[in-house]
């Protein structure tokens, strides 16, 4: 077939990829340069964990996503993915019900060695303080996403995918079926179902740091308080970035693109309490994370039961991207007919509840 995707953000790049590895005849178009600087994956960093509480279909699908991650450093011959572990930790003992504890007995019952944490273990290997009970899973990290994003794209270049940057479009090409790949634009693209979403913004902090701080990918009371980061970068600075309800905000407005005084804030304050080496650090650089979440927080990759010939591949919800090699394959299947029941197209959201299990106490 031919295939157009539109946006080429990490959903579209890897459906551009594994569309033209199954023989598609695939245009990949995006309104801005790749990586777009407004796009929902672009950044230096996004967290790669198997953590999904209770929820065991997104951990086994993590634990393949890992395998790819691993796979991807081989082919692409460069270490994108950084396998540090990851660390998730509470203020007060872990309990049945919350995120960590049900994380913790999922992936135990999976087979994954996990080191339980007590307060002195914590103190004693990081830099974060505070927290009293947790675990650290050697299986993680980190990807470098502004980078994954640009070497798929030119993977596909290889591979003979046409890519047009720096070229908004009017109208949709024509083609046997094009893929809307656009984030948070997709509800003001599709009125029919901008109901099902939300967008909001999370603030992101690159605080600069010595070079004793100790940290993996950590989450610290994430459940509770959103906040999460990243061992120190090579550049000099730790990342620090919130997980947690947003605000709400519109992708295309500059205004809400910029952190506030209050998210500063209360940055400030999780340092005095969590990582005070850095309390009074310099920030280096601020932006907002756009998420894109569906009421259910569950990804949309279907195809428009109107419309059969577009499918839709958005709804990240803040945690789509460490499933990046997973993506190309769901959004290719949906093209061609076949859609995971969760994806699944789902006019009937109203009133759905987010189940992101890291969102979900706050």
């Amino acid at each position: 077939m031919k295939i157009a995707v539109v946006g080429a953000g990490i959903f579209g790049v890897t459906a551009a990829l594994e569309l033209r590895r199954r023989g598609h005849d695939v245009l990949l178009h995006d309104a801005g340069a790749i990586p777009h600087p407004l796009a929902e994956s672009t950044d230096v960093s996004k967290a790669v964990r198997m953590d999904y509480g209770a929820d065991e279909f997104y951990t086994s699908h993590m634990e393949r996503a890992l395998d790819g991650w691993r796979a991807w450093n081989v082919m692409f011959r460069e270490e994108l993915f950084h396998e540090t572990g990851a660390m998730f930790v509470t203020r007060a003992p872990m309990e049945p019900g919350g995120f960590e504890h049900e994380s913790f007995t999922m992936l135990t019952k999976r087979g994954h060695a996990l080191e339980r944490l007590d307060a002195k273990s914590i103190e004693r290997r990081w830099s974060l303080r505070g927290h009293v009970d947790g675990y650290f899973n050697p299986q993680g990290g980190w990807a470098e996403s502004g980078r994954v994003v640009a070497v798929i794209a030119a993977k596909a270049r290889e591979l003979g995918v046409t890519v047009i940057e720096d070229t908004p479009m009017t109208t949709l090409p024509e083609a046997d079926a094009v893929v809307l790949a656009c984030g948070a634009w997709i509800p003001s693209l599709l009125p029919e179902i901008a109901p099902c979403f939300r967008t909001v913004g999370q603030p992101v902090f690159h605080i600069d740091a010595p070079e004793d701080v100790k940290l993996p990918v950590f989450g610290a009371d994430i459940a509770r308080t959103g906040w999460y980061g990243f061992p120190r970068h090579r550049d000099g600075f730790v990342k620090v970035a919130n997980h947690g309800a947003g605000r709400v905000m519109h992708p295309s407005s500059e205004i809400d693109r910029v952190v506030t005084a209050n998210e500063e804030a209360r940055l400030r304050d999780f340092l005095r309490e969590s990582l005070p080496m850095l309390a009074s650090a310099p920030i280096r650089n601020t932006r907002v994370c756009v998420y894109c979440d569906t009421a259910d927080e569950h990804f949309w990759i279907a195809p428009h039961p109107r419309k059969p010939k577009l499918v839709v591949a958005t709804g990240g919800s803040g945690h789509a991207f460490k499933f990046a090699p997973l993506l190309g394959d769901w959004i290719a299947d949906a093209v061609e007919g076949r859609v995971v029941d969760r994806f699944r197209w789902r006019e009937d959201l109203a009133g759905a509840r987010g189940e992101e299990a890291a969102r979900s106490r706050q």
